[in-house]
């Protein structure tokens, strides 16, 4: 492959200044960094105003959860080679990338030069995982999964919104805004009692116990 015009999109500028770089100095023939986007608003702008061949992608964009645009890029750009280069390894986050339409899944954590492998995979019309990849749990010594939990106590908004459902993150957004069951139940078009199950649903998965400390949490993690 020759020239591949490609576009990396992520928040975290050293990064993606390492990678451009390595790309452009290392293999400068067989890819062409076309631009850099920090955010998905501007990886759709560049990708409307350039013809690109390929995107490696952060999940935790600031301003939309990657795992509902990689579909959008794959309807919007049938064309595009979409892959992702993160650090979140979870397989439910592999699985539902690869139903979503990416092609390719790769860790920050693995060597650079996988980029590479990926690009010519891909662009062959076959998708790529990363080495320590999965789109399925583990399994133990007796064959049985493992449930894969996310232990870290101090995870970051991108997992903490993958715990809710949609409709979870509408109720707390409103339950941030200080309306009770009633108010948001008028909003959402629901009952009263659906809105008390999404509170008590919501309050057990982020590991709250009552409305004042979901607010808190809800802002402290900036997840609204």
């Amino acid at each position: 492959m020759i020239g591949i015009k490609t576009v990396i999109a992520d928040n975290q500028k050293m990064f993606v200044e390492g990678v451009s770089a390595y790309l452009n100095i290392k293999i400068q023939s067989t890819v062409k960094i076309v631009d850099t986007a920090s955010s998905a608003a501007e990886l759709m702008h560049i990708l409307e105003e350039n013809d690109v061949d390929a995107v490696f992608m952060e999940l935790n964009l600031p301003d939309m959860d990657g795992l509902k645009l990689i579909p959008e890029l794959k309807d919007r750009f049938p064309n595009l080679r979409v892959s992702v280069l993160t650090s979140y390894g979870d397989y439910r986050f592999v699985k539902e990338a690869f139903q979503g339409g990416a092609d390719g899944y790769l860790l920050k954590s693995n060597p650079i030069e996988e980029i590479v492998d990926c690009l010519n995979e891909i662009m062959d019309g076959n998708t790529f995982l990363s080495d320590g990849l999965r789109i399925t749990p583990a399994s133990n010594r007796n064959g049985s999964a493992k449930t894969d939990r996310l232990k870290s106590q101090y995870e970051d908004k991108f997992l903490i919104k993958q715990k809710l459902t949609r409709r979870e993150q509408e109720v707390l957004e409103l339950i941030t805004q200080a309306k009770n069951n009633k108010e948001i139940a008028n909003e959402l078009f629901i009952s009263d009692q659906t809105v008390g199950v999404h509170r008590k649903n919501i309050m057990r998965k982020l590991g709250v116990r009552n409305t004042v400390n979901l607010i808190k949490f809800a802002l402290e993690h900036d997840i609204v």
